[in-house]
Protein backbone atom coordinates (compact mmCIF):
# COMPACT_ATOMS: atom_id res chain seq x y z
CA UNK A 1 0.00 0.00 0.00
CA UNK A 2 1.63 3.62 -0.66
CA UNK A 3 1.26 5.92 1.50
CA UNK A 4 0.44 8.85 -0.63
CA UNK A 5 -2.76 7.28 -1.07
CA UNK A 6 -3.54 7.63 2.19
CA UNK A 7 -2.98 11.26 2.61
CA UNK A 8 -4.98 13.66 0.74
CA UNK A 9 -3.75 16.68 -1.49
CA UNK A 10 -5.38 20.02 -1.56
CA UNK A 11 -3.90 22.15 -4.04
CA UNK A 12 -3.05 25.72 -3.06
CA UNK A 13 -5.53 28.08 -4.99
CA UNK A 14 -3.04 30.56 -4.42
CA UNK A 15 -0.69 28.84 -7.12
CA UNK A 16 -1.41 29.01 -10.76
CA UNK A 17 -0.10 26.95 -13.34
CA UNK A 18 3.42 27.52 -14.54
CA UNK A 19 6.61 25.55 -15.82
CA UNK A 20 10.18 25.78 -16.13
CA UNK A 21 11.51 28.48 -18.18
CA UNK A 22 9.22 30.86 -16.20
CA UNK A 23 9.61 34.11 -13.97
CA UNK A 24 7.82 33.56 -10.81
CA UNK A 25 7.81 35.69 -7.30
CA UNK A 26 6.75 33.29 -4.79
CA UNK A 27 5.74 34.50 -1.29
CA UNK A 28 6.98 32.66 1.55
CA UNK A 29 5.81 32.91 5.62
CA UNK A 30 8.81 32.82 7.68
CA UNK A 31 8.47 32.50 11.62
CA UNK A 32 11.41 34.13 13.13
CA UNK A 33 10.62 33.29 17.54
CA UNK A 34 7.32 34.97 18.27
CA UNK A 35 7.03 36.93 14.62
CA UNK A 36 6.27 35.73 11.42
CA UNK A 37 6.82 37.40 7.99
CA UNK A 38 6.21 37.37 4.60
CA UNK A 39 9.90 37.12 2.05
CA UNK A 40 9.51 37.23 -1.50
CA UNK A 41 12.17 35.03 -3.73
CA UNK A 42 11.82 35.80 -7.66
CA UNK A 43 13.62 34.10 -9.86
CA UNK A 44 13.49 31.74 -13.25
CA UNK A 45 12.14 28.27 -12.04
CA UNK A 46 14.47 25.85 -13.48
CA UNK A 47 12.60 22.08 -12.20
CA UNK A 48 9.46 21.28 -11.51
CA UNK A 49 9.54 17.94 -9.78
CA UNK A 50 5.61 16.04 -9.78
CA UNK A 51 4.83 13.66 -7.15
CA UNK A 52 1.72 13.82 -5.33
CA UNK A 53 2.57 15.21 -1.67
CA UNK A 54 6.23 15.44 -2.54
CA UNK A 55 5.92 17.96 -5.03
CA UNK A 56 8.35 20.52 -5.32
CA UNK A 57 9.96 23.19 -7.92
CA UNK A 58 13.09 24.78 -8.09
CA UNK A 59 13.61 28.31 -8.60
CA UNK A 60 17.11 30.08 -9.35
CA UNK A 61 18.40 33.94 -9.37
CA UNK A 62 21.43 35.14 -9.97
CA UNK A 63 22.28 38.21 -6.71
CA UNK A 64 25.31 40.23 -7.09
CA UNK A 65 26.87 37.89 -9.50
CA UNK A 66 26.12 34.34 -7.29
CA UNK A 67 23.44 32.28 -8.38
CA UNK A 68 21.31 30.95 -5.98
CA UNK A 69 18.63 28.60 -6.11
CA UNK A 70 15.91 28.05 -3.75
CA UNK A 71 13.38 24.51 -3.72
CA UNK A 72 10.11 24.56 -2.53
CA UNK A 73 7.56 22.33 -1.52
CA UNK A 74 4.29 23.10 -4.02
CA UNK A 75 1.72 22.19 -1.20
CA UNK A 76 3.45 23.67 1.47
CA UNK A 77 1.34 26.01 4.06
CA UNK A 78 4.51 28.17 4.26
CA UNK A 79 4.23 28.99 0.30
CA UNK A 80 1.20 31.89 0.28
CA UNK A 81 1.11 32.61 -2.99
CA UNK A 82 3.56 32.45 -6.41
CA UNK A 83 3.04 34.78 -9.20
CA UNK A 84 3.30 34.37 -12.55
CA UNK A 85 5.80 37.57 -14.17
CA UNK A 86 6.84 36.11 -17.57
CA UNK A 87 5.98 33.04 -19.04
CA UNK A 88 9.39 31.47 -20.43
CA UNK A 89 9.97 29.85 -24.07
CA UNK A 90 11.99 26.62 -23.40
CA UNK A 91 11.99 23.13 -25.07
CA UNK A 92 13.33 21.38 -21.97
CA UNK A 93 11.88 19.94 -18.39
CA UNK A 94 15.22 20.55 -16.02
CA UNK A 95 17.15 23.69 -16.96
CA UNK A 96 20.63 22.87 -15.01
CA UNK A 97 22.33 24.92 -18.29
CA UNK A 98 21.46 27.82 -16.69
CA UNK A 99 23.84 27.20 -13.60
CA UNK A 100 27.10 27.29 -16.14
CA UNK A 101 25.55 30.79 -17.92
CA UNK A 102 25.93 34.07 -16.98
CA UNK A 103 24.23 37.62 -17.54
CA UNK A 104 22.80 37.65 -21.32
CA UNK A 105 23.50 34.24 -21.96
CA UNK A 106 21.26 32.94 -19.14
CA UNK A 107 18.20 35.06 -20.61
CA UNK A 108 15.09 33.48 -21.56
CA UNK A 109 12.91 34.58 -24.35
CA UNK A 110 9.28 35.33 -23.33
CA UNK A 111 6.65 33.14 -24.95
CA UNK A 112 4.04 35.03 -26.66
CA UNK A 113 0.46 33.49 -25.60
CA UNK A 114 -2.11 33.66 -28.30
CA UNK A 115 -5.82 35.25 -27.58
CA UNK A 116 -7.17 32.02 -26.96
CA UNK A 117 -4.36 31.71 -24.18
CA UNK A 118 -4.68 34.53 -22.58
CA UNK A 119 -8.87 34.00 -22.80
CA UNK A 120 -7.98 30.86 -20.67
CA UNK A 121 -5.51 32.27 -18.43
CA UNK A 122 -8.18 35.19 -17.38
CA UNK A 123 -11.25 32.75 -17.47
CA UNK A 124 -8.50 30.47 -14.95
CA UNK A 125 -7.92 33.10 -13.00
CA UNK A 126 -11.79 34.82 -12.20
CA UNK A 127 -12.63 31.15 -11.36
CA UNK A 128 -9.86 30.66 -8.35
CA UNK A 129 -11.30 34.30 -7.80
CA UNK A 130 -14.79 32.85 -6.97
CA UNK A 131 -13.72 30.16 -5.36
CA UNK A 132 -12.08 31.96 -2.64
CA UNK A 133 -14.50 33.94 -2.66
CA UNK A 134 -17.30 30.94 -2.30
CA UNK A 135 -14.95 29.46 0.26
CA UNK A 136 -14.84 32.63 2.29
CA UNK A 137 -18.34 33.31 2.41
CA UNK A 138 -18.35 29.37 3.39
CA UNK A 139 -15.83 30.14 6.37
CA UNK A 140 -17.84 33.01 7.60
CA UNK A 141 -21.05 31.33 7.79
CA UNK A 142 -19.70 28.33 9.75
CA UNK A 143 -18.02 31.03 12.25
CA UNK A 144 -21.70 32.74 12.52
CA UNK A 145 -23.18 28.98 13.59
CA UNK A 146 -20.33 27.96 15.71
CA UNK A 147 -21.08 31.54 17.36
CA UNK A 148 -24.70 30.94 17.55
CA UNK A 149 -24.50 27.07 18.67
CA UNK A 150 -22.60 27.32 21.66
CA UNK A 151 -25.07 28.33 23.92
CA UNK A 152 -27.33 25.02 23.40
CA UNK A 153 -24.13 22.76 23.80
CA UNK A 154 -23.35 24.59 27.03
CA UNK A 155 -26.75 22.99 28.43
CA UNK A 156 -26.12 19.35 28.04
CA UNK A 157 -22.49 20.09 29.69
CA UNK A 158 -24.75 21.48 32.21
CA UNK A 159 -27.24 18.66 32.47
CA UNK A 160 -23.98 16.32 32.85
CA UNK A 161 -22.55 18.45 35.62
CA UNK A 162 -25.95 18.55 37.21
CA UNK A 163 -26.36 14.57 37.15
CA UNK A 164 -23.55 14.13 39.98
CA UNK A 165 -24.63 16.73 41.95
CA UNK A 166 -27.98 14.63 41.88
CA UNK A 167 -26.76 11.54 42.79
CA UNK A 168 -24.31 13.48 45.41
CA UNK A 169 -27.42 14.50 46.83
CA UNK A 170 -29.29 10.67 46.52
CA UNK A 171 -26.23 9.10 48.15
CA UNK A 172 -26.27 10.26 51.85
CA UNK A 173 -29.76 9.25 51.81
CA UNK A 174 -28.63 5.90 52.01
CA UNK A 175 -25.71 6.32 54.90
CA UNK A 176 -28.89 8.18 56.76
CA UNK A 177 -30.82 5.16 56.34
CA UNK A 178 -27.86 2.77 57.50
CA UNK A 179 -27.64 5.52 60.42
CA UNK A 180 -30.87 4.80 61.42
CA UNK A 181 -30.69 1.16 61.24
CA UNK A 182 -27.95 1.01 64.09
CA UNK A 183 -30.31 2.68 65.95
CA UNK A 184 -33.48 0.47 65.43
CA UNK A 185 -31.30 -2.28 66.37
CA UNK A 186 -30.27 -0.47 69.85
CA UNK A 187 -33.96 -0.11 70.75
CA UNK A 188 -34.90 -3.37 69.82
CA UNK A 189 -32.19 -4.82 72.24
CA UNK A 190 -33.00 -2.42 74.55
CA UNK A 191 -36.82 -3.96 74.51
CA UNK A 192 -35.67 -7.14 74.74
CA UNK A 193 -33.94 -6.48 77.96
Amino acid sequence: MNIASLVEVKPNPNIPAFGPGDTVKVSIKIVEGEKERTQLFQGVVIKVRRGGVGSSFTVRRVTHGVGVERTFPLYSPLVEKVEVVRRGKVRRAKLYYLRGLSAKASRIKERRLSKQELEREREAAQKLKQEQKLKREQVAAQKLKQEQEPEPEQEPEQKLEQEPEQKLEQEPAPESELEQEPEQKLERKQEQE
